[in-house]
């Protein structure tokens, strides 16, 4: 009787230990508000998905301007239906695939005009009663009484509508209507049965030969299935009783219409709806809480997560569930042996998203890498922005060998090195988009191409990080030739006035001279002008300090930055020249590692100021909470990064530098378990560093290194009001 009464008590505590344990755990999906950068120009998605997932789906509008990149913007609520595929946070728009509308009656089938609801089947939405979270997205339709509701799985869309009663009720496919740069060249719909279709779309654009197979299963059976002309739209009718739901499945496949039913069979054979959108927020909270954050701020907290989410849209998975995928080079390929994922915003995310992406996901950085070379191997060089199996080769440089060359620093688990750097100096090596012109002259001539600076600036921070990652290999031949042409930079110094300037092939200054000149597509910088480009030189800054002639000098013109004017001349400047504070410029990402070039310096109180003023001031909870284009991750990246207090200044550098954490605690979940950085009496007052902890031991240097995060211990700040130096200079 003793030892069964004992075996009971033991039996209950373990329930209310593990009751408090569930109490205990934290929905941090709570902490996600979509809404952040739906507004401005942050061209946020909006929508249903789940991490790294193949489809977002969710509403796209009538517009398909600028600020409509994502189909969605806080200003607009027209819906012309809702679209498997998205970008997020782009500066150009596209995908929009397959898109499917909830309609009542007769309808014209066409994207429609603000003039008039019946130029097409487009509808307002009611934003007073949109409800979203992570995994989830429902909204009413006041044209046709119709409530509609989103979930996904990594594959297959999954929609429930709510119709009013009617003899003529319907769901209609959008095969003809795309992004902004989309058009559609060939489509084809097909009645399987009853209650199923099938289809795919073939269009040119940004992605200039994308292909999306899908096939559509029904909840009941409709009465009619009409086939519009050119296989462009596809009408299923039904009669409806008041408040009845027809429920929809959408699977998407690369590589085709048996590959999409495929993933339909494995992904989501069911009909529950509920316990679909409830796998996909279990599925973002168990992402969430990869990283999580202890903070008496709850709008620190809403924007911490909503940022963190965004950095998990994508790369998105892009091949079926049996691992076939459509290559760089338009071949069907069998399994690899892992996942292939696409939609590589490189330029932009070689900055933070990627580094971040290094400790949070190593298993999937492997993935992305291989499929990084994988690219490289059916296109002849690695990605620039790759999309749907395109390049797009939007923007400059050579952003896919600073991420493999991360890798091969870092050491990610699962990577084949020596493929990798094979990878890397086939790529620096390519005479491509300019490359072969600085290979000649040893920079670009402004008088050869345009964007030439910024071009060859960008090249040069790929051969420093190709430079690090055959140190780490030992290849000190190419450690020589790769760490020499990354100096190139040093070419457009101006010593008399200070900045980086364009040189011409004659090498003469490029004149007259206005380092507030922007020249949007058509000038020497990229979405820039001297004020910006000066400083890119993340991979040398004891080069740039030398170009300057002392440290002091140098300083003294980063402090300039801060207070110059905040104008930008030029009648065609880049609206990318955004968030300005002086002439940092946060809305775009050459700026993005500026505040931290003063703990290089030896004056981390400065990257403190700057830091902290950044994380408050351009960052919010509301619409307009970004400074500028999301950028698939990036800008959102710098502020789950800089709110912990760390950031990867040098590309492929293989270490984070201090700033000032902005959250009390942080825990990672890491490979060697947890890795907590701690920031003691911190305050918006105690933002600098007074002394740094590892593992109870003090700590004299402004960086870690990649190795020791990823082994889990202890990082501990004691954090203060006196701008201090607690480390020397290397």
């Amino acid at each position: 009787m003793f030892m069964r009464r004992l075996l009971m008590n033991c039996v209950c505590a373990v329930v209310v230990m593990l009751s408090v344990s569930c109490a205990q755990e934290e929905d941090l999906t709570s902490y996600v508000d979509q809404r952040i950068g739906t507004g401005a120009h942050g061209h946020v998605f909006m929508g249903a998905n789940v991490p790294f997932g193949m489809v977002q789906l969710g509403p796209t509008s009538i517009p398909q301007d600028w600020d409509w990149c994502s189909g969605y913007h806080e200003s607009d609520s027209t819906v012309i239906g809702f679209s498997h595929t998205h970008l997020s946070g782009t500066g150009i728009g596209d995908l929009f695939d397959v898109t499917v509308m909830p309609v009542v009656g007769d309808v014209k089938y066409a994207r429609g005009n603000h003039f008039s609801q019946q130029s097409g089947m487009w509808s307002y939405a009611d934003r007073s009663r949109e409800e979203y979270a992570p995994g989830y997205y429902s909204v009413p339709l006041e044209r046709y009484g119709v409530v509609a509701e989103l979930t996904a799985t990594s594959r297959v869309g999954m929609h429930r509508y709510t119709f009013p009663e009617s003899e003529d009720a319907a769901i209609v496919f959008d095969l003809q209507n795309g992004g902004c740069w989309d058009s559609a060249e060939e489509t084809f719909l097909r009645q399987e049965s009853e209650t199923m279709i099938s289809g795919w779309r073939l269009s040119r654009g940004w992605a200039n030969n994308q292909k999306v197979y899908f096939v559509a299963e029904f909840s009941k059976p409709f009465d009619v299935f009409d086939i519009k002309p050119k296989g462009r739209f596809g009408r299923a009718t039904f009669r409806t009783a008041q408040g009845e739901q027809i429920l929809l499945k959408v699977a998407l496949s690369p590589v085709s219409v048996a590959g999409a039913k495929a993933n339909l069979e494995a992904e989501l054979p069911g009909w529950d709806f509920d316990k679909v959108a409830a796998e996909a927020k279990d599925a973002w909270n168990s992402e969430l809480s990869k990283l999580r954050i202890q903070s008496d701020d709850e709008t620190v907290k809403r924007i911490f997560y909503t940022a963190l989410y965004h950095t998990m849209i994508a790369p998105s998975e892009f091949c079926d569930v049996n691992g076939d995928y459509r290559g760089a080079d338009a071949c069907i390929y069998s399994n690899p042996g892992h996942k292939t994922y696409t939609t590589y915003s490189l330029w932009d995310t070689y900055r933070a998203a990627m580094p971040l992406l290094t400790i949070t996901q190593p298993e999937r950085m492997a993935d992305m890498v291989n499929t990084m070379l994988n690219i490289c191997d059916e296109q002849g060089r690695l990605p620039v922005w790759h999309l749907w199996g395109c390049e797009t080769d939007c923007m400059v440089g050579n952003p896919g060998v600073i991420s493999v060359a991360d890798a091969i620093v870092k050491q990610v688990d699962g990577v084949d090195m020596e493929r990798a750097f094979e990878a890397v100096k086939r790529t620096a090596n390519h005479p491509g988009r300019g490359n072969g012109l600085r290979m000649r002259f040893g920079y670009i001539p402004v008088d050869a191409m345009t964007e030439a600076v910024a071009k060859d600036m960008e090249f040069a921070i790929a051969d420093g990080a190709a430079a690090n990652a055959a140190r780490k290999l030992g290849k000190e031949d190419d450690v020589r030739m790769f760490e020499e042409r990354s100096h190139s930079y040093r070419n457009y110094f101006d010593s008399s006035t200070g900045f980086i300037r364009g040189l011409d092939s004659k090498r003469e200054w490029r004149t007259p001279f206005d380092p507030y000149f922007s020249a949007h597509g058509n000038g020497d910088y990229c979405e820039g002008n001297a004020w910006q480009y000066t400083w890119l030189v993340p991979h040398d800054v004891k080069g740039l300090q030398q170009c300057f002639g002392s440290r002091e000098k140098m300083i003294e013109k980063l402090d300039s930055l801060f207070t110059v004017s905040s104008d930008v001349t030029g009648a065609n400047a880049s609206p990318d020249i955004s968030g300005l504070i002086g002439q940092y410029a946060h809305g775009n990402e050459p700026s993005h590692h500026v505040t931290y070039l003063y703990t290089m310096l030896g004056e981390p109180w400065k990257t403190a100021d700057r830091v902290r003023e950044v994380l408050s001031v351009l960052y919010h909870d509301r619409e307009d909470g970004l400074s500028g284009n999301e950028d698939v991750g990036q800008m959102s990246a710098w502020y789950v990064m800089s709110a912990i207090g760390l950031y990867e200044v040098e590309p492929a550098g293989g270490r984070y530098w201090f700033g000032s954490p902005l959250v009390d605690q942080a825990t990672l979940k890491v490979p060697g378990g947890e890795f907590v950085i701690k920031a003691e009496n911190n305050s918006a007052e105690n933002k600098y560093i007074q002394r740094v902890w590892l593992n109870g031991e003090q700590y004299d240097y402004p960086w870690i290194g990649h190795h020791d995060v990823m082994r889990g211990g202890e990082l501990k700040f004691e954090m203060g009001n006196n701008p201090s130096l607690w480390y020397e200079l290397e």
